[in-house]
């Protein structure tokens, strides 16, 4: 899972990852330019803590995310952002849009106020007419071709219709993520970069003690809010100070826990483990995956020659103490291809390549 995090200059980007990632990146080194960090963090689970106690493996690998803070877009509504920044931000699975409504006399807002719906507006805006630019060039492109001849028609009339219901639905400012697509389509549009069609997470930056402002979106886009800088000076302190730290503030779980749960929400993801002396391991699948596509997450093979897939729930195996004892109580199950998966579940695939 990567996970984009963009927004206006001086909101507190990088302030942000930081937190997120636990580094020290310089914040506002990056003001104005385009220039992309990324860090890889594990993804906590205390389920995956419960499994590797029990089983005292070699090896427990949490399953991971990749944040990236991409500097560089600035909300002007020009819709010029360039090829290497849409190459980054295309890359990402979703985008967490850091909104800022903290005040800073020292750190001045790059519009001169702070403003968050305005700011959510402007961001919104650019993203749309990046992907209205992109979509009026794919649709002169194709006139060229059908004049000039010589080009696949069935082809050329799909991606038209496709393009020209695209153009339609941009040039009402609706964003693109909310439509659905047929595989077909989603061919035609891969590599197109279209960034509204990317889920996206509104994140409020309050300064230290700052109620959150009501802040109504549009389109479903969720808002969430955290204390940035301290969530990040929190991030970098021991265990235990920081618990105290977050006792004090009334926080009830670091900015990382509560941040990967709502991605996981956005991008509609959940974690099944496997477990054995050698590697205790979360996967993560999307909800609605079946037993041999998650097989598929594990390795290749293991969806080609998928026979069977013993599953146990993560409460029936910790309460009983194993998969011995999980099996002797009749809650160890066999599963076949089509099986949907559930969120915290442990699974052995059987299969023969």
């Amino acid at each position: 899972m990567k996970l984009g995090i963009i927004g206006l200059p001086q909101t507190g980007k990088t302030t942000l990852f930081n937190a997120l990632t636990g580094n020290d990146q310089p914040t506002n080194a990056s003001a104005g330019r385009m220039e992309v960090h990324t860090a890889v963090v594990d993804v906590p689970d205390p389920r995956i803590d419960q499994l590797s106690a029990m089983y005292k493996p070699k090896k427990t690998i949490y399953a991971k995310v990749t944040y990236a803070d991409i500097a560089g877009l600035d909300g002007s509504g020009q819709g010029s952002i360039s090829g290497a920044l849409l190459n980054q931000i295309g890359q990402m699975d979703a985008l967490i849009h850091v909104v800022r409504c903290f005040e800073d006399g020292n750190v001045a807002h790059a519009t001169g106020s702070v403003d968050p719906a305005r700011d959510i507006a402007a961001m919104n805006g650019e993203l749309l007419l990046n992907d209205l630019i992109i979509v009026e060039r794919k649709l002169e492109r194709l006139t060229e071709e059908r004049k000039r001849g010589g080009t696949d028609k069935v082809i050329n009339a799909r991606q038209t219709e496709l393009f020209e219901r695209l153009h339609a639905i941009l040039s009402e400012e609706k964003p693109l993520r909310e439509i659905e697509f047929t595989d077909i389509e989603d061919s035609d549009l891969s590599g197109f970069g279209l960034l509204t069609r990317k889920r996206m997470l509104i994140l409020l930056n309050l300064g230290e003690g700052q109620t959150a402002p009501t802040i109504e979106t549009e389109y479903s886009i969720p808002v969430v809010d955290l204390m940035g800088k301290l969530e990040m000076e929190i991030s970098q302190l021991p265990p235990d100070d920081a618990a105290m730290f977050m006792e004090e503030y009334g926080i009830q779980e670091p900015g990382l826990n509560k941040m990967i749960r709502l991605s996981y929400d956005l991008l509609q993801l959940q974690s099944f483990f496997t477990v054995g002396e050698d590697e205790v391991r979360a996967w993560t699948v999307r909800r609605g995956a079946t037993a041999q596509e998650s097989a598929g997450v594990i390795h290749s093979d293991l969806e080609k020659g998928f026979i069977r897939a013993e599953v146990v729930t993560y409460e029936d195996l910790t309460t009983l103490g194993g998969m011995s004892e999980a099996r002797n109580k009749g809650k160890l199950r066999l599963e076949g291809k089509q099986y949907i998966v559930q969120d915290g579940e442990i699974m052995h695939i059987r299969f023969n390549i």
